[in-house]
């Protein structure tokens, strides 16, 4: 069997539902930045089908709130591979269920790190 080719973007889409808000009704900063990593692994994953783990977040960005109800679109790419490092930048979307309005709520940008099986950096490609 052909291995699959390698990606270098994702998507997540989910619903924001209450227990994912804050007492202002929007989402929880921490629930976005946790969104943003497990599609920061997923893309760096299938990008170089080694394990990953997560090095630093960098530069997040909330724009605007996220509100009860509304649909949150992330898309991950990977913009730069370095030897044992991916850089992948996180774009979340909020979009309104009913109306399909759209708007660029968060950005950030993950730095993901290939490991061996005993937790060292190894090289992200070959």
């Amino acid at each position: 069997m052909e291995a699959a080719a390698e990606s270098s973007e994702s998507r997540l889409v989910e619903i924001v539902y209450p227990e994912n808000t804050n007492s202002q009704g929007t989402l929880f900063g921490g629930h976005a930045l946790s969104l943003m990593d497990r599609l920061a692994f997923i893309v760096a994953s299938r990008h170089t089908r080694k394990p990953i783990v997560t090095v630093s977040s960098e530069k997040v960005e909330f724009r605007l709130p996220v509100k009860e109800g509304d649909l949150i679109d992330l898309i991950g790419r990977v913009t730069r591979v370095g030897r044992t490092s991916i850089r992948v930048e996180i774009d979340m979307f909020r979009e309104e269920l009913l109306t399909g309005a759209r708007d660029l709520c968060t950005t950030g940008v993950f730095v993901m790190v290939a490991v061996d099986h005993d937790g060292n950096p190894t090289p992200a490609m070959g």
